[in-house]
């Protein structure tokens, strides 16, 4: 007996010791974890705030556009933040304000007049306003693995009836208990015995709080024991304002896609596009309702189960004097008021995938999911809606309901920003981004490149230079011979150098790449930027190699910036959760190709689209338009490309097959026909050519490039680094200068 009672008294003391452990580890975990968790955050994206003043270059259309995607309501009467009214070009609109890294962008009722595709005066409260911005889009989140977004608030910004409502539904108690409530684990316990399984929990907030934290959802005994501990911890170490706060920021109110909704300013903006303090009293009903079945009661699958719901809400708020009888009626009455205008969050899946890699090499994966990082990229909704229109229109008449993908990059012409980008045909399905990813020959799209290593060496070559577009074999070695072909299968014997660009002409070019040696292409490719995928073989001269559309963006930023490498960027800032500035982005230029003759490859590049194989761009662009750019095609029609740059766009789109079998397309009718239907809708300003010093202009003959008189037969002007001009002359006599081509030329290249 005295040993069974010594072995009872040793068992208690493991079980209270094992127990007393026990409490330690849950006390410790509680206390090391709960306010981390609190402000455990993702990374927030956001596009470019749209910038307003007098004269900025924007349609009516595109206004009313953004304003849609950022949730505003257009309404007869503005009167809050989040309102706009429209009377054909004049709206005004109550901005909401936002906190930008440097400043905050106070809260305007504005009014904006358009003249055309101008924006005409800005004024507020009969001021006129010099510059504002419209709070940015949040374009989407880097989440953790599971999935978990919310938008914290303090429980002072939660509306008082919110509150209140909250406890009354939830946990009436919660002023008073530990933690746990004994009435209702006892009706939870009854619920289960009548049942026979575990089909209530009785659960105060502090103990929903534990569970989303801490716990598992699966029902046991076990399970709701650690539970109601860890409550009772909690109560002991933390106030009831504090955990009131956490629940209103953690619970759990929905899915969409892959990412769980959490919190009720987060929902707020979910479900209504409305911050959390500008909520309708019906709003606010219906996402205390939700918190029971977010799924049941989701108010975009089931909105009859959902008003049932939230009625039932109203009422138990009326039986507890929160609201009034006649407060309540008009709340039940009130339709559900959900957000009508598209889902924007993470419906970029392209662009985002290149902010996460800029991410990724300065900030760590726990950081961008977890730190509450506020992201500032050059995204531009605006240009991102062309681009895509421009893709989804052409593929459909080329290739209806059939499998070839696209992919375009649009860069800003004087930063390098990039300001939209497409992945496939579906751009707004995650997937395969074959603007990053997708590396394939691009053909001529490298020629400029070439041209560019030519024309640095004016003591040889000009656009005038005398070129032979004739067939030649080159020994690979092995006994392998390279023979390349032009496109038509044609030799055209002796044209000019610019020429032979302007019409892509393969073994004129071929052959100018032999003379300037691989090493020297390698060298010129590289100063421009692109390094990847280039294979030194006699074909890259012909666009051999593996190249994504970011890396011909790359190249062509380059050559449109006048060369400048400007490397490409997608974020501005990062800061950190309370706005501080962990990163900025600016602007970097390099000189890394003259200026002379970055300048003569632009005339080059413009005589692709005047009358070379880019000249069907002018079919969807006004003829005075000045655009610059180049076709590209690789073998068998297996990729078709363009690339090019207005004065404020440099845009490279790409049109192939995922198998890389043939698609029947050449540069000009596949890839070209996006890139023009995107600029004629999207660019704002003509390119414009600037002679820098040290060019003249010179009369030649385009038979044979001689110097020949103005009015000459085939004469045309070119520019010329002096010294490089031809030496021989035609026997043709000048007209009388000043004439009406001559002062074209001269007023075109002069940038008037």
């Amino acid at each position: 007996m005295a040993r069974l009672r010594s072995l009872l008294i040793k068992l208690s003391l493991a079980l209270f010791v094992m127990g007393a452990l026990w409490l330690v580890y849950l006390d410790a975990r509680i206390t090391a974890t709960f306010t981390d968790k609190m402000w455990e955050l993702p990374a927030r994206v956001y596009a470019r705030p749209l910038e307003l003043f007098a004269d900025a270059r924007l349609t009516p259309t595109d206004l009313a556009y953004e304003l849609q995607l950022l949730g505003y309501r257009q309404v007869s009467t503005v009167r809050r933040a989040g309102d706009f009214s429209r009377y054909r070009d004049r709206f005004e609109i109550y901005t909401r304000g936002f906190a930008f890294p440097e400043e905050r962008e106070p809260s305007w009722r504005v009014m904006v007049d358009f003249r055309g595709e101008r924006v005409a005066s800005l004024a507020a409260g009969g001021r006129r306003v010099d510059l504002m911005r419209l709070d940015p889009l949040q374009i989407g989140g880097i989440y953790p693995q599971h999935g978990e977004d919310r938008l914290l608030v303090r429980l002072e910004q939660v509306p008082e009836v919110m509150r209140a409502g909250l406890l009354a539904v939830e946990d009436r108690n919660f002023p008073d208990h530990w933690g746990f409530s004994p009435s209702g684990i006892l009706r939870a316990a009854l619920s289960n015995l009548r049942s026979g399984r575990v089909v209530a929990g009785g659960s105060t907030i502090t103990q929903q709080l534990v569970k989303n934290y801490y716990l598992t959802p699966e029902r046991t005994i076990v399970r709701k024991l650690r539970e109601l501990v860890m409550a009772v911890l909690l109560e002991l170490h933390y106030d009831k304002q504090q955990i009131l706060e956490s629940y209103v920021n953690e619970v759990y109110l929905g899915q969409e896609g892959p990412r769980a909704i959490h919190g009720f300013a987060l929902a707020a903006r979910h479900y209504f596009n409305t911050p959390l303090e500008q909520l309708g009293l019906h709003q606010q009903a219906l996402l205390i309702g939700m918190i029971k079945g977010p799924s049941l009661y989701n108010p975009l699958r089931n909105p009859e189960r959902a008003t049932r719901r939230r009625n039932l809400v109203l009422q138990v708020m009326q039986e507890q004097g929160i609201i009034s009888a006649e407060h309540a009626r008009v709340a039940s009455a009130m339709p559900l008021g959900l957000n009508a205008s598209q889902r924007v969050n993470n419906s970029f899946p392209a662009f985002l995938d290149l902010v996460r890699r800029q991410l990724r090499r300065e900030y760590r994966d726990e950081d961008l999911t977890r730190k509450g990082l506020n992201i500032f990229t050059t995204f531009d909704p605006l240009l991102q809606r062309h681009a895509e229109r421009s893709t989804s229109r052409v593929l459909e008449r080329i290739d209806p309901g059939g499998d070839l993908e696209s992919a375009s990059v649009v860069t800003r012409l004087d930063t390098g920003e990039v300001a939209a980008l497409v992945g496939g045909r579906r751009p707004r399905y995650a997937g395969f981004n074959r603007a990053l990813d997708a590396r394939r020959p691009a053909g001529s799209l490298l020629k400029p490149a070439l041209y560019l290593a030519a024309l640095e060496r004016p003591a040889r070559y000009s656009l005038a230079t005398p070129l032979q577009d004739t067939p030649f074999t080159q020994e690979l070695g092995g006994g392998r011979v390279w023979e390349p072909r032009n496109f038509d299968r044609q030799p055209h014997g002796e044209v000019l150098l610019y020429q032979a660009l302007a019409n892509s002409y393969n073994l004129a070019s071929a052959r100018l790449g032999m003379e300037l040696g691989l090493d020297s292409v390698v060298e010129t490719l590289a100063r421009l930027g692109v390094t990847e995928g280039v294979t030194r073989v006699p074909a890259l001269t012909l666009g051999a190699g593996e190249y994504s559309p970011l890396a011909m963006a790359t190249l062509y930023q380059s050559i449109a910036a006048g060369g400048y490498r400007l490397p490409l960027r997608s974020i501005r800032n990062v800061t950190d959760a309370h706005g501080e500035i962990l990163s900025r982005y600016l602007t970097e230029y390099e000189r890394v190709a003259s200026l002379q003759a970055t300048y003569l490859l632009h005339f080059a590049l413009q005589e692709v689209v005047r009358g070379g194989t880019g000249r069907g761009v002018y079919r969807y662009l006004p003829q005075d338009f000045v655009v610059a750019g180049k076709t590209g095609t690789t073998n068998e029609g297996r990729d078709s490309w363009f690339a090019g740059f207005s004065g404020d766009l440099v845009a490279v789109t790409w049109i192939g097959r995922d198998d890389n079998s043939g698609t029947g397309l050449t540069g000009a009718s596949g890839a070209l026909q996006v890139w023009s239907r995107f600029m004629a809708d999207a660019s704002r300003q003509s390119f414009r050519y600037r002679q820098p010093q040290g060019i003249r202009l010179e009369t030649i003959d385009t038979r044979n490039g001689y110097l020949t008189g103005q009015g000459c037969p085939y004469s045309r002007m070119l520019p010329f680094v002096p010294g490089s001009e031809p030496r021989g002359r035609t026997d043709c006599s000048p007209r009388q200068p000043g004439s009406a081509i001559k002062d074209w030329f001269r007023k075109l290249f002069s940038g008037g």
